[in-house]
């Protein structure tokens, strides 16, 4: 499976501005606990956040990908989640 496509797919409900995707899955080989998913680390910047809390944005996108984390696609995932006016300025 093409990660970084099921993450983007998933996301785009989000109608980001920016999606970045980072897969570091080769730094964690032979991991403890980690059962075959991989290690990424995603960028968004979406519209979709303002008036959010941080935890508020990280649980928006985890939901978004639940499935993915459930099928142990993903093992671990780092989140930053931003509006565009916190992005840009």
């Amino acid at each position: 499976m093409d990660m970084r496509s099921a993450i983007e797919g998933r996301l785009k409900t989000l109608n980001p501005q920016i999606f970045e995707f980072q897969d570091d899955s080769h730094l964690h080989k032979g991991h403890a606990g980690n059962k075959g998913g991989g290690h990424y680390a995603v960028t968004v910047v979406s519209e979709a956040f303002t008036g959010m809390k941080r935890i508020e944005r990280q649980r928006m996108v985890q939901n978004l990908l639940q499935d993915l984390f459930a099928g142990g696609f993903i093992h671990a995932l780092s989140i930053k989640a931003a509006t565009p006016d916190e992005y840009f300025h």
